[in-house]
């Protein structure tokens, strides 16, 4: 058995052998069901994290960690990584729903990966600009701004 702490709460995680013949299985006892935490078992439910990607006519695999965030422009989605950008045949909505592991919708046509988010800027009108590892800004509208910062732990 674990105890983990957080901000003065605390996570008691217990590994138990099932009996012989019995199936494997996860319960989660909690009072309220966070983002992290529906992060956390969206990840352990998902044994491969890859999405398919477009170049041209290529195919590619592309791992979630890769993508610093996704884009809707023009009903078409893109997807953003270091060094290349991609088109996915999925709509926003539906990584959304992927609920895929530190990521975060920031406006009606964004989502970002939590884990490229550099620093963030106050900006004008309650928005808050993100700045990427790869220098890239990104705008977090205001409706989203205050669940971002409970995310981040801001």
């Amino acid at each position: 058995m674990k105890i983990f702490s957080k901000g003065g709460e605390k996570l008691k995680i217990i590994f138990e052998e099932p009996p012989a013949g019995a199936e494997e299985q996860i319960i989660v006892q909690c009072r309220n069901i966070t983002p992290q935490l529906m992060n956390i078992l969206n990840t352990i439910k998902q044994p491969d994290n890859m999405l398919v990607a477009y170049i041209d006519n290529e195919i590619h695999r592309v791992s979630p960690s890769d993508v610093f965030y996704f884009e809707a422009v023009d009903k078409k989605t893109f997807v953003y990584c270091a060094r290349e950008v991609y088109e996915s045949k999925l709509k926003l909505y539906e990584l959304n729903e992927m609920a895929m592991n530190d990521f975060f919708r920031v406006s009606k046509s964004v989502i970002v990966n939590l884990r490229k988010i550099k620093s963030i800027i106050p900006s004008f009108s309650g928005r808050v600009e993100a700045v990427l590892e790869n220098k890239e800004r990104v705008i977090i509208s205001r409706q989203y701004v205050s669940e971002l910062k409970k995310v981040l732990g801001l």
